[in-house]
């Protein structure tokens, strides 16, 4: 591969042009649109089978209109049909659509047989005219089955649309409807309760007495096996979450983090609990059958009722924590936070009597009017609640004690709470009953559910952290186990904060679409439409299609890296081939396995490689009129990218520069030099010249310090010092050892090499300071002569004649300095000074 982009720029034109036209050639191979590798189907069966499949689209088309009309009022019912009636448009649409490939080949063939002879030409022959009007009248039944196609699609999209429509004011009228509340109302509604309850009183009567005498032991089977779910459950995930709750609530003041952790987990593993126990229960139930027909959906409802007020209790209790202010979520005081509480549960407590109250005037026919009263009361409830909620004092300031006096809400929540509480109450008060119960509910339910997700959300934040699900129990037994490491662990940590993501949103924003009208059919089209139908503009994305993708890339890069190992340990081995042969064969069966597995990822994740065919083809076009260096760069930035001989941070050396590489994108590098100037390299000329890389696989690197001392010192002494001092030096490897190198000598000097490895080559500056300071106080400390040795005083011996001679000269010196000025003989004009 280096050869190939060390050839100069003329070298390089034919060889991209070959590359391009074997990728063109590639790609058509590989598109199942231009490989017309299936056998010939039958034209007029498959037209024939396509006009059978429109007709009966378009009765189907007809029976849904007509049923529309008939369910206007069941918004259920209308949730069904419009699902219906998008899957049968998606049907007609693909019935058009399988034609398309027969008409393609209809119009290049009559492109081929070119126009009809002018008049007064040489006719044609009449196979050729057999053909053309065969041809012809081929396409015109493609055509008129296209239009009608397009016509059935256009209808059912009206219809799909009209059915939302109806939806709409339905909503808004159940939303906006006025009761006449007057005395007359509750009398009647009186009656219906009075009535209500007979029925009621009679219906569950019987079917307990028919239950425990007939069903005794399906009932307390059922019962059980649901309680053994929910323990099942609730253990196995308190065994996997209470480590990290239990160790947490011993703090006594746990980090913000550490509460919402707490709180979303003591909130979400005991009601999946209690959920699992609720839908184990009708199971089991429905599946022994002890439940009647009349019994079921009042049961239904209980349970779920029952299931989404503890969620909102335990949600209450985990925020507002009455028994224990240092972990409660919010900064409010130890009263206002049990006030809270209360009033929160009671709240939750009368939306969801009277949810089950109005299911159960549904089941037995009571009148509407009764529900209207229920829902009349309910609201009143609410909204004086709400008011109360706004005169309650919990407030407190950043550093005031939990169990200290509170103070009133700020303006604006007091403003929030009794506007809605009084909005409930005069909303009711003037007949506006649905839309008070739909804000009631919204309050209590949305409410909830959003503030877990909050909660979800940031400890999901939380355990993704660096370093956080390391010191989790779960982290810790993965690394005893796994043996992994804490790149490893934050990895694992992300995607376990991801996890958590997608629990929450899957979980709850059903739930919330579900408060706000919206059904299950309609979130299902949502989920279908997302998964597989994702349009932006004219182009269609599939997220199934993307993620299959993406799996079948990874299982055939997987299934590429065993087949070479096994080529190499197996086929290649035995036949004793040379090892330069081996690793050519090698790489190149690693090329061809990745090449084939992204070809097998697009496709499957359904992008057209006829239009990749198309770039190749005018990539190939643009090479030609001048893009060599363009492409060559680009090439080689791909190349970098997938070897990655080098990464982001690595130290290299590329030439004359030496330096941090910052960025590598597709055409240039960044190398950022010691003197933090930024060098922009071309990607072509690090993969055609030499590069060194000082932390390619590992920071592991080699110092050398040079060490002259004075030739007349003792070498082996002075090399034993350098040892004793590289081996006390902090931060060099023991494993390689270090070791002195006496290099040179001369009459001046003595040369020594201190060779030595760091575990981190980036710290090598500081330890070569930190060493050459080392050896220069030891070299001091033992007298080491490191330029000319020192001169040194040598006793001279004189007699006493010399020292009484020495003795008079210095007089006779001394009498001549103190003679005056005046008795010195004065020198002529003309004499010059003695030198």
């Amino acid at each position: 591969m280096r050869r190939l982009f060390q050839s100069n720029e003329d070298g390089l034109l034919p060889i991209f042009r070959l590359l391009s036209i074997l990728l063109t050639v590639l790609l058509l191979a590989a598109s199942p649109a231009l490989a017309q590798t299936a056998p010939a189907v039958d034209t007029a069966t498959q037209l024939q089978q396509a006009s059978v499949d429109l007709d009966k689209a378009g009765v189907q088309l007809n029976s849904i209109r007509e049923r529309v009309e008939k369910y206007k009022e069941d918004d259920a019912r209308l949730v069904e049909l419009k699902l219906e009636a998008q899957t049968l448009n998606r049907s007609i649409l693909a019935t058009s659509l399988a034609t398309r490939p027969r008409l393609d080949a209809i119009k290049a063939r009559q492109a081929e047989l070119g126009d009809p002879p002018a008049d007064g030409a040489p006719p044609e022959a009449d196979v050729v005219v057999e053909e053309r009007k065969k041809l012809a009248a081929e396409r015109n039944e493609i055509n008129a089955l296209t239009g009608e196609a397009e016509n059935l699609s256009i209808e059912a999209t009206k219809l799909s649309n009209r059915i939302t429509e109806i939806r709409r004011v339905l909503f808004t009228d159940a939303i906006l409807k006025r009761t006449e509340v007057s005395s007359a109302l509750f009398t009647e509604a009186s009656s219906a309760l009075t009535n209500e309850t007979h029925t009621l009183q009679r219906t569950v009567t019987a079917w307990l007495q028919f239950v425990w005498k007939f069903k005794k032991i399906q009932l307390l089977g059922a019962v059980g096996l649901s309680l053994v779910a929910a323990l099942v459950l609730l253990s196995g995930s308190y065994r996997l979450f209470s480590p990290y709750i239990t160790r947490a609530a011993r703090q006594e003041k746990p980090h913000y983090i550490t509460r919402l952790s707490v709180a979303f987990w003591s909130t979400v593993l005991p009601t999946m609990a209690a959920a699992a126990f609720a839908v184990t229960a009708y199971f089991f139930l429905d599946a022994f059958k002890v439940l009647r027909t009349d019994i079921a959906p009042i049961i239904v409802v209980a349970l779920g009722v029952v299931v989404a007020v503890y969620f909102v209790a335990q949600l209450a209790n985990a925020v507002l924590s009455p028994g224990d202010g240092h972990w409660r979520l919010v900064r409010v005081s130890d009263r206002g936070a049990r006030l809270l509480w209360l009033l929160i549960l009671s709240m939750a407590i009368v939306n969801g009597a009277d949810y089950f109250l109005g299911s159960i005037s549904e089941v037995l026919g009571s009148p509407v009017v009764l529900t209207v009263v229920k829902s009349f009361v309910a609201s009143i409830i609410i909204g004086l609640l709400l008011v109360v909620t706004a005169f309650i004092k919990p407030v407190l300031t950043q550093g005031e004690k939990p169990d200290s006096q509170g103070r009133p809400w700020p303006r604006s929540i007091f403003v929030l709470l009794m506007l809605t509480g009084l909005g409930l109450i005069f909303a009711s008060l003037f007949g506006y009953v649905g839309m008070a119960r739909f804000v009631a509910t919204q309050i209590v339910v949305t409410g909830a559910a959003a503030v877990t997700m909050y909660i979800g959300f940031l400890s999901g934040r939380a355990v993704s952290a660096t370093g956080a699900f390391a010191e989790t129990t779960v982290g810790k037994k993965l690394e005893e186990r796994f043996g992994l490491g804490p790149v490893a662990l934050d990895q694992v940590g992300l995607a376990a904060g991801l996890a958590i993501y997608v629990l929450i949103f899957v979980c709850f924003m059903p739930l919330i679409l579900l408060q706000w009208g919206f059904q299950f059919a309609d979130i299902e089209a949502w989920a279908y439409r997302i998964f597989t139908e994702i349009r932006i503009g004219t182009i269609t994305i599939s997220l199934v299609g993307i993620i299959a993708g993406i799996l079948l890339f990874v299982v055939g890069l997987v299934v590429t890296r065993w087949f070479q190992k096994w080529v190499d340990g197996n086929v290649l081995a035995r036949s004793q081939v040379d090892a330069g042969v081996r690793n050519s064969v090698r790489t190149a069966v690693g090329y061809a396995g990745v090449a084939l597995a992204g070809l097998v990822g697009i496709s499957a994740a359904g992008i057209n490689l006829s239009s990749l065919a198309l770039v190749a083809g005018a990539l190939s076009l643009g090479i030609g009129f001048g893009l060599q260096n363009i492409v060559s760069n680009f090439v080689s930035g791909l190349i970098l990218l997938a070897e990655r001989p080098f990464k982001v941070g690595d130290w290299v050396v590329a030439g004359t520069t030496e330096g941090f590489v910052r960025r590598i994108s597709v055409r240039a590098t960044e190398i950022e030099t010691f003197q933090r100037q930024t060098v922009i390299v071309p990607n072509s000329v690090l993969i055609n010249g030499q590069v060194g890389n000082w932390t390619h696989r590992n920071k592991l690197g080699r110092i050398e310090i040079l060490v002259s001392v004075h030739g007349s010192n003792d070498p082996r002494r002075v090399q034993e010092i350098l040892t004793e001092v590289v081996r006390a030096q902090q931060g060099l490897l023991r494993n390689p050892e270090p070791m002195v190198v006496f290099q040179a000598f001369s009459s001046a000097t003595l040369d020594f090499e201190v060779r030595a490895f760091l575990a981190d080559i980036l710290n090598g500056t500081g330890v070569k300071s930190e060493l050459r300071a080392a050896i220069l106080e030891r070299f001091r400390l033992e007298e080491i002569a490191i330029g000319a040795p020192a001169a040194t005083e040598v006793p001279v011996k004189i007699s006493p004649e010399g020292a009484a001679l020495i003795s008079t000269l210095l007089e006779q010196a001394t009498e001549k300095v103190r003679l005056p000025a005046a008795r010195r003989p004065r020198k002529s004009a003309g004499e010059k000074p003695q030198a």
